[in-house]
């Protein structure tokens, strides 16, 4: 006598739905928004107070209020057009054509790449292109025009951001096709935004001179609370890019903290060794750099290799920012407020480059997936008897570069130049001698009665004349003083 066969039932958790595809993995999905959610949760509130804490109190709230704004007017921009010009259908090898992220059956169907509906796509993609304009308005603080700013982000982000997004990251760009390795934006992100920062801040035009010589943060303690913010969020930022939870995305999320805290070390030993005192906005400076320079190879490296870089990136932007930036002209006469050249585009550049070095060809693959034959890493050419290859792909790291520096410099400075006839880029000297209560009518910091009289000198942070508080001007003033 013969059984019948048990049909074969998926567990309920599991089975199909028209709210649950059969192309869709759950878990892929959550972690992807999860990530997207880390990432997002950098700029606001991380960005926005270190930034805050990082200024001097008069430009506390305009320093914060310029990342906020960029945050809500990326996502609109984003989805009216953005996102289809950066991930959409070709028009030209290094641009999409325009059009809407906003349909329903766009939304729901399943993304150009990983098992995840395309709504999940666009919010990752979002938060990646609003923290690249944050990044920007790093290099701006305390002088830049808000109105003008609120022009130049919309301006940025579609003749620059989805440029540099297509030719690298949507599988039909030309850099893609050419196998550049930037595992989660040290080209699209970093170089971008330190390049765009500095030239943008060339445009603006400086601080008032004694600004530059003395600004000194607000509030450290925020600052740290916002880098805090920042380095966890980073498990987002690298660890979400595989688009599936696999063991790549954990190798990227361990590589991202080894290669942080090892960049913050330095910078802390070089600070000590070279200038007497640990100090916290520099070690701050050392963990941005590190983070910065894992982001082009988190997934593709050994941890070996994620130490070297964290070595790397400690010290070479350091020595860019410290001993380089008082020997060129250019650098010191652009007002870079927080030092966003040295942090990522310097840091940016020497991540790519690395990469093209270390990336070892089973860990490409995993990521890689297609045409496993053209991500190599120059050292593993050599072990593996493919030098050419190794070589061919430093080729096509540092043709990124130029790419991503060139695109930024043209476009940038025609934005620039472009919104200057609509409104002026920078503030009034008054605007910029008093600051936020001119420019926004607020101020961060009320610790006293409204109606009680002091003698706090206004647009200095004073405090009121029962607390003194004593700053030591940091030698060699006029160059960069932030930290992002």
């Amino acid at each position: 006598m013969s059984s019948t066969p048990v049909p074969f039932v998926l567990p309920e958790n599991l089975a199909p739905s028209p709210a649950s595809p059969a192309w869709m993995n759950k878990g892929d999905n959550a972690w992807q928004l999860t990530a997207a959610t880390l990432v997002g949760l950098q700029s606001v509130p991380g960005l926005m107070i270190l930034y805050g804490g990082g200024v001097k109190k008069k430009w506390a709230v305009n320093s914060a209020f310029m990342a906020f704004y960029a945050f809500a007017c990326v996502l609109v921009c984003w989805v009216l057009w953005g996102y289809e010009m950066s991930f959409g259908h070709k028009l030209l090898p290094f641009w999409g054509r325009i059009g809407f992220a906003l349909d329903q059956k766009f939304l729901l169907r399943q993304a150009f790449a990983g098992k995840l509906p395309t709504a999940t796509m666009v919010y990752f993609q979002f938060v990646f292109a609003a923290i690249t304009l944050i990044l920007i308005a790093g290099a701006l603080l305390g002088r830049m025009n808000f109105k003008a700013w609120m022009i130049f982000v919309p301006l940025w982000l579609t003749f620059s951001y989805t440029f540099g997004a297509f030719s690298i990251w949507y599988p039909g760009g030309f850099l893609a096709k050419k196998g550049l390795m930037d595992y989660s934006g040290g080209y699209v992100i970093h170089l971008s935004s330190g390049v765009a920062g500095f030239t943008a801040a060339y445009w603006v035009g400086p601080r008032l001179s004694k600004d530059r010589e003395r600004f000194p943060p607000n509030n450290i303690l925020l600052m740290l609370a916002g880098a805090g913010l920042l380095w966890m969020g980073w498990s987002g930022f690298n660890g979400g890019d595989p688009y599936e939870v696999n063991i790549d995305a954990s190798l990227a999320v361990i590589n991202t903290h080894i290669c942080t805290a090892t960049s913050l070390l330095t910078w802390l030993v070089l600070d000590l060794v070279f200038f007497g005192k640990p100090s916290v906005i520099g070690a701050i400076q050392g963990m941005i750099t590190g983070l910065v320079c894992i982001t082009p190879a988190a997934g593709l490296v050994e941890g070996w290799a994620a130490i070297i870089m964290g070595v790397c990136s400690g010290s070479i932007p350091w020595f860019t920012m410290m001993v380089v930036h008082k020997k060129f002209e250019l650098l010191q006469k652009v007002d870079d407020t927080m030092a966003v050249f040295h942090t990522h585009a310097v840091a940016g550049s020497l991540g790519g480059i690395l990469t093209g070095l270390f990336a070892e060809p089973k860990l490409n693959h995993l990521f890689y997936t297609a045409d496993n034959e053209k991500y190599i890493g120059l050292f593993y050419g050599f072990k593996t008897g493919r030098v050419r290859a190794g070589f061919t792909q430093i080729g096509v790291q540092l043709l990124g570069i130029l790419f991503i520096v060139a695109l930024n410099v043209v476009a940038t400075s025609l934005i620039c130049l472009a919104v200057q006839y609509l409104v002026p880029l920078r503030m009034s000297e008054e605007e910029m001698e008093v600051g936020d209560e001119a420019v926004h009518g607020e101020e961060a910091y009320s610790l006293w009665d409204d109606e009680e009289p002091t003698r706090a000198v206004r647009g200095e942070g004073s405090m009121p004349s029962t607390v003194e508080m004593t700053v030591t001007k940091r030698k060699g003033g006029g160059g960069p003083t932030g930290v992002v």
